[in-house]
């Protein structure tokens, strides 16, 4: 019985000890399986790493060899990519690699901006490739709300989305809810700017807004001249592969649609009306009559003066494609815009000679799809105006230049109601100004009751951040420093 007992417990013990054994290893493999699972996920996590290092490698030598090499897009090969880079360590020998595609993104031949695609792998492992997108480009104006190359008043009924600045001093009583910038640290506000008696040393930018904490000054000014268009390349842009209204002719590509007319040029009695349509197309009207309105303008409140801002007759010359490749639209007069802009279009209302013309608002302006497809940009040697007979809900969009004169609506008094008052105006862009910018009045006098308001009640201005990635061609910009204006990993 002793011997039975004896054996049992030895039998045990043996059992118990494979048992324990059995953990023991099955510990020692998971463990030993952890380590190793962590040992290869460090070495994927440091190719991942790597990885980035060359795709981003790859995009800074790329902007290297653009500095040098502007517009050429075929790393200097002259044939199709994609082209490698090897990304080199001094101490330990090439690292990783990068492959290379270069896309350009053209408008009359001319290269406006540079899409490069990096793909970057490791050499010590190449399981984790990681790709890098940037596109290379001037920054343009559409990067901001508002560019004003004077003094300037934002009412408190203003509500601004997007950077703002201005040249000269900001009285800022409106809303903001990004940075606002002036280039001065002290301005003279004068009795037009809401101060009275006049203060000779009031601050860069001051006032009873909400976002002061975002106020800036005084900062690098912009460079006006720099940021002008230069007209007579625009024009012969527009003359050999966009659409060409000179004074007396209409063309297309370089070719004449229909007979010659009278001259439209050279008077704001006359000029273009273009209407804008969902289909790519723009109806181009002659202006042969306009009506007078009096009006003060900004640029001189101490005269009233005769706007000839409302059309009262107009043919139609025709309704043309945008051509897609330059879709520049030259007007050497006067111009109305209105309508619904499909792809990315660039107007201009100049003169190679004396007179300077304004492009006029006529109307709402709207966009055919709204994810960064499509855009607009009006640029005016002279002013970009809003007229008396408006929407009382009114909505624009698009970059507003007035090269010499203001982004504005004039003055318009009671006899004029009930256009005189409108309601709003939404702004979804950008407006450039010379001048100092103004769709609000205050007023007494002329047979008006005692504060009167002429213009807009409520104004809303957004920045468009989809356009500041890639405006419509030729967009001024506001620094001669080409670099990256988007950056993302795909």
């Amino acid at each position: 019985m002793t011997h039975a007992l004896q054996h049992r417990s030895r039998g045990v013990t043996i059992v118990l000890v494979i048992a324990f054994m059995g953990i023991f290893l099955m510990l020692l493999s998971s463990i030993t399986s952890f380590a190793f699972t962590q040992a290869r996920y460090g070495r994927a996590l440091l190719a991942r790493e790597q990885a980035i290092n060359a795709a981003e490698a790859g995009l800074e030598y790329y902007r290297w060899f653009l500095a040098h090499f502007p517009n050429n897009l075929t790393n200097g090969t002259g044939q199709p990519g994609p082209y490698s880079y090897s990304v080199s360590d001094p101490e330990g020998g090439v690292i990783g690699n990068a492959s290379l595609s270069i896309t350009g993104n053209s408008s009359c031949g001319v290269v406006q901006s540079v899409d490069i695609t990096s793909v970057g792998t490791a050499v010590a492992n190449t399981l984790y490739p990681r790709t890098l997108f940037a596109r290379y480009a001037r920054p343009s104006v559409a990067e901001y709300s508002h560019i004003v190359n004077s003094n300037v008043w934002a009412g408190a009924d203003r509500n601004i989305t997007g950077p703002y600045f201005s040249n000269g001093g900001i009285r800022m009583d409106g809303t903001n809810n990004s940075t606002v910038g002036s280039a001065v640290s002290t301005w003279q506000c004068t009795a037009t700017f809401g101060c009275a008696p006049t203060n000779n040393s009031a601050a860069g930018i001051f006032g009873s807004g909400s976002g002061s904490a975002l106020w800036r000054y005084p900062v690098a000014s912009f460079d006006f001249a720099g940021i002008a268009s230069n007209f007579s390349t625009l024009k012969t842009y527009a003359q050999n592969q966009g659409i060409l209204l000179d004074t007396t002719t209409v063309r297309v590509a370089g070719v004449q649609q229909g007979s010659s007319f009278s001259s439209v040029g050279g008077t704001d009695q006359r000029g273009f009306h273009l209407v804008f349509n969902s289909n790519g197309t723009v109806s181009v009207y002659r202006v042969t009559g306009t009506s007078a309105t009096w009006a003060i303008h900004i640029d001189d409140t101490s005269t009233w003066v005769q706007d000839y801002h409302t059309i009262t007759s107009e043919t139609l010359k025709g309704t043309y494609t945008i051509p897609s490749g330059c879709a520049v639209i030259y007007a050497q007069a006067k111009i109305w815009i209105e309508g619904t802009v499909s792809g990315k279009v660039t107007v201009v209302a100049a003169d190679t000679g004396s007179y300077n013309p304004d492009i006029i608002l006529q109307n709402n302006i709207t966009y055919a799809t709204f994810d960064g497809t499509t855009g607009l940009t009006a640029i005016a040697e002279r002013s970009v105006l809003i007229p008396p007979i408006v929407p009382t809900t009114m909505s624009i969009r698009g970059t507003y230049v007035a090269q010499s004169g203001y982004f504005g609506r004039n003055l318009y008094d009671c006899s004029n109601a009930p256009y005189d008052t409108r309601t709003s105006l939404t702004t979804n862009g950008t407006v450039v100004s010379n001048g100092r910018v103004g769709t609000q009045w205050g007023y007494s006098g002329n047979g008006c009751p005692n504060n009167s308001t002429s213009g807009f009640l409520t104004r809303i201005d957004n920045y468009d951040r989809l356009q500041a990635f890639l405006p419509p061609p030729f967009t001024p910009s506001y620094s001669t420093d080409y670099k990256f204006i988007l950056w993302r990993e795909q």
